[in-house]
């Protein structure tokens, strides 16, 4: 059930991305010439209009074909030929659609939700010593950690985490007032409770109970947190601070939710544990799509405001196929980074 869920969650959110650049171009006047959902060979094909919808037999991407997306056309419809601020709508209208479908499954999964924890501080143990006049007080809503938002209590030690040290640059809300507590010294003690040894601050925080605008700017919050963590993962990766070996694709997602799902007490557990890997994902796949790097929206995007401004200057137009020729190096590129990342999750999955 699992699998089928996955694969019933990656063909929606396909869809739906490719419904994005579907629907703004046919609002801005361009002529859409084909709209298939999946790849491969086309199981059912209907015209209708200027417009061949189809469903395709390899369940795995889709595309919305435009004309004159990559090649110069004298079609005054074609997508070269539109205004270059209707291009960039329609380019980046995948990545919003995306987002809005991670923003509604958020919402869905946080709407049974009476109560969540926030970091807000609800009191101190008594080996704590982050604590006092010129520390942190009960109340405090801790809004930064060196220089990181926080918009949910598990980011606290999440950002902790990422700085080693004890010492720490905080922004806390107080009476309704920002506090900066800079080289602010964050100890952690050893307690032992139940035969097992743990490091604490020695700080409890607050147990809110959620009305209905609460869940809906809690899950918005979680949403703002995912975009922040497909960051810094980004940012890890670079630095060399995480490898390839820790990335994962579609197979190791598939693995992960099946994990989940079966450690869920309930049925509904699971499924609102499964929508939440859906939300994850979708913000995902918004965030990745608009990095700009050819062959994805994001790099289209950069090529079209480069291209847009060049243009202008020179009083030249730019052949759009010098832009395809890239896009679909970048397109070779991406594609066998996919098959590395999906052959070593299958081998950890066997292995």
């Amino acid at each position: 059930m699992t699998i089928l869920f996955a694969i019933l969650l990656f063909s929606i959110l396909i869809f739906v991305h490719e419904l994005g650049h579907f629907a703004a171009a046919k609002l801005s006047g361009v002529q859409v010439n084909e709209f298939s959902m999946f790849m491969g060979p086309a199981l059912w094909k209907k015209q209708i209009g200027e417009t061949l919808y189809s469903i395709r037999l390899i369940p795995i991407g889709g595309f919305c074909a435009m004309e004159g997306e990559d090649e110069d056309t004298d079609n005054p419809r074609s997508f070269q030929k539109a205004a270059w601020w209707k291009r960039l709508i329609i380019l980046v209208a995948g990545a919003a659609m995306n987002f809005l479908v991670g923003v509604l499954l958020m919402i869905v999964v946080y709407l049974p939700a009476q109560q969540v924890v926030v970091p807000v501080i609800d009191s101190f143990e008594t080996f704590s010593t982050v604590n006092g006049p010129q520390g942190l007080q009960e109340g405090d809503r801790i809004f930064e950690v060196d220089g990181e938002r926080i918009y949910v209590q598990s980011d606290f030690s999440l950002i902790l985490g990422m700085n080693p040290g004890e010492v720490h640059d905080l922004v806390v809300l107080r009476d309704g007032e920002k506090v900066r507590l800079d080289d602010f010294r964050m100890e952690k003690h050893e307690v032992t409770k139940d035969g097992v040894t743990q490091m604490l601050y020695g700080m409890n925080f607050t147990l809110q109970t959620l009305d209905f605008p609460g869940k809906i700017a809690y899950a918005w919050n979680q949403c703002l947190d995912t975009v922040r963590l497909v960051r810094l993962s980004l940012q890890m990766l670079v630095s060399g601070d995480v490898g390839l070996n820790e990335v994962s694709g579609p197979v190791g997602i598939v693995q992960q939710m099946t994990v989940v799902a079966d450690a869920s007490p309930t049925k509904l557990d699971a499924l609102l544990n499964m929508l939440y890997f859906g939300a994850f994902i979708a913000i995902n796949l918004a965030v990745m799509n608009l990095l700009p790097i050819p062959a994805l929206d994001g790099g289209r995007v950069v090529g079209l405001l480069v291209t847009t401004a060049v243009e202008a200057v020179t009083r030249k137009k730019i052949n759009p196929k010098y832009e395809g020729y890239l896009h679909g190096a970048g397109m070779l590129l991406l594609l066998g980074l996919m098959a590395v990342v999906m052959f070593k999750d299958i081998f950890f999955l066997f292995k």
